[in-house]
């Protein structure tokens, strides 16, 4: 018998230390029982366990709950395979005899394979109710064993994953509608893309088609006009209605047309240093005599610098004269126009036409822009095609500008216009007197020999004008497009050509190879002047057929260097011409 001692206790009994160490065991052990009979009747899980082969021994409450079974339905009776779907124990024994390169057999063994050579092993599998109803469910494998860890059953902890499934087909739904959705968006963009093309493609050919049967109407009532002896007064007033609807009308198609570019994407700019002063000068001298007539005041701001912008001049101009005349013709009679220049940082400037019109409600300002759109004006005084304010907004947008307006009904409105600031260029004009200086002056009886420059660049244009007004043997003709060109060069004969290559209508590429393939222009040398300094360009260029190609901005020593050699080339030409003749 073992030793027992005691303790006292102040006021009591001695206490028997084996006694409690026996009441401390069995109390683990009541509490160890009580958390497994928690387990065993949660109704939160499903808790499965079996023998060595599989036949189930436990079935708790979550079972029963989950599956619909009664313990005594299963317990001793089947495996959980014989409560699962066969499909998937298929596919799961196919899986893992490909894993393991072994034949598992359909059933409890899939289930377990894992488990049972100490792998954990969580999936997924489906379990048929008794109802024949079906209840996803995550499963957690692991196997039993005794102190000599031998395997004597299969533990399977079930969850629940009906409202995950749920959850995650709701989401496939969702991003399946979402994937059509964009389809049907993509295939409506596209079809938008082909038919906004198809109208640009119709409008362009159409205004162009127009073009020959105005130019009739317009140039005989012209000559009709300026005839001898010339028209009774019944017959100017019919003619001056004829004529007003004839140039309303080209106006009509000329901004139907540039719509139509600017849409199709056709539309080409060359965006350069541009000082606002210089353009706003020009454009102040177009549209004062038309304000002058409606006894509109014009305020404009005093150019203390010329404020350069990066932006293409011709196309500053349309911007600025379609604000200024609109702000001109739905002013009130003898309000005022006010031109305002600020900065907006950080390296912009605002171009603001303030005019003391009726103004623009909410509603109308909401709906500038629209092309055709005339707020209402339709039926006034006041003539107009709703699409200047369209190509007006492209164009600045196209220059990498933004354009918006602000309106007070009663008091006018303003539309404004911002552009990013430029770095002033450097003037080519010092450069054009010093290689003038250089060349002696030419004795008098010299023929004049006539240089063509096919450009649609106004500033271009210009710079061009004053090299060839520093030589004066040469003289200057312009052509704004290629096909213009084309028919220049076949009437005046020019000694050479200078050829933009980003031209209006066809390209010049494609004139100078007309050019080339005409026996009466064949022989007159082409330079081409571009912006497109790409070296395989230049190379593609020269093998068709230009005499030399010079890329902007232009170096005037280079330019004229260039410029004399094609001329000498032209006058061996002509010699060799005529000897032929």
């Amino acid at each position: 018998m073992p030793e027992v001692r005691s303790t006292p206790i102040p006021g009591g009994h001695p206490v028997k230390l084996s006694g409690i160490t026996e009441l401390q065991r069995q109390e683990a052990l009541l509490k160890t029982g009580a958390l497994q009979k928690a387990i065993f009747n949660s109704a939160n899980f499903s808790c499965i366990a079996t023998d060595a082969k599989g036949v189930i021994q436990i079935f708790n409450v979550g079972d029963e709950h989950m599956l619909g079974f009664a313990a005594a339905d299963v317990l001793n009776r089947i495996t959980p395979a014989d409560i699962s779907d066969a499909l998937e124990m298929v596919a799961r024994a196919a899986a893992l005899s490909v894993e393991f390169e072994a034949q598992i057999a359909p059933g409890f063994e899939a289930l377990v394979f894992k488990a049972s050579r100490g792998i954990e092993d969580i999936y997924e599998l489906t379990y048929i109710r008794k109802d024949g109803s079906r209840l996803p469910a995550g499963v957690s494998v692991t196997a039993l064993r005794d102190a000599e860890d031998t395997i004597i059953g299969y533990l399977l902890i079930g969850t629940d994953n009906t409202a995950r499934k749920q959850i995650e087909a709701e989401r496939a739904q969702l991003d399946q509608a979402l994937q059509d959705r964009n389809a049907e968006l993509e295939a409506a963009r596209a079809l938008a893309e082909m038919a906004n093309l198809a109208k640009s493609d119709f409008l362009s050919s159409m205004s162009h088609e127009l073009r020959t049967p105005l130019n009739a109407i317009l140039g005989f009532a012209q000559l009709i006009e300026s005839g001898n002896p010339p028209p009774t007064p019944s017959q100017q007033r019919n003619l001056d209605q004829i004529l007003k609807a004839g140039w309303y009308l080209l106006e009509l198609i000329n901004e139907i047309l540039d719509l139509a570019l600017i849409e199709s994407g056709k539309t080409t700019l060359s965006r350069e240093p541009v000082a606002l002063a210089e353009v706003m000068l020009e454009c102040r001298a177009m549209v004062e005599p038309q304000a002058q007539k409606r006894g509109i005041v014009m305020a404009f701001p005093r150019f203390e610098l010329p404020n350069y912008v990066s932006a293409d001049r011709t196309r500053l101009k349309q911007v600025l004269i379609n604000l200024l005349f609109n702000a001109i013709k739905y002013n009130k009679p003898e309000g005022t126009v006010t031109v305002e220049f600020q900065p907006s940082p950080p390296n912009s400037i605002r171009v603001s036409v303030r005019d003391t019109g009726k103004g623009l409600a909410p509603a109308q300002l909401a709906q500038l822009f629209q092309p055709f759109n005339r707020l209402g004006k339709e039926v006034g005084a006041e003539e107009g095609t709703g699409i200047g304010l369209v190509v007006t907004k492209r164009l600045v947008e196209l220059m990498g500008g933004t354009i918006g307006a602000d309106s007070t009904v009663g008091t006018g409105s303003v539309f404004w216009f911002e552009l990013g600031l430029a770095t002033e260029p450097l003037l080519a004009i010092q450069e054009v007197e010093h290689a003038a200086l250089a060349r002696p002056r030419v004795p008098d009886g010299t023929p004049l020999r006539t240089v063509l420059y096919v450009e649609d660049n106004p500033a271009n244009l210009e710079l061009v004008e004053q090299l060839i007004a520093r030589r004066p043997e040469l003289g200057l003709l312009s052509a704004a497009d290629g096909n213009l060109g084309i028919e220049f060069a076949r009437v005046y004969q020019p000694a050479v050509i200078l050829m933009d290559i980003n031209l209006p209508g066809i390209s010049g590429l494609d004139a100078m190879r007309i050019l080339r393939a005409d026996p009466i222009t064949a022989h007159i040398p082409i330079i081409a002047l571009s912006a497109n300094a790409v070296p395989h360009d230049i190379e593609k260029a020269l093998q068709a057929g230009f005499f030399d190609y010079l890329t902007k901005p232009i170096k005037v020593t280079q330019f004229m260097d260039t410029l004399d050699v094609a001329l000498k080339a032209s006058g061996h030409a002509s010699r060799k011409e005529a000897v032929r003749c």
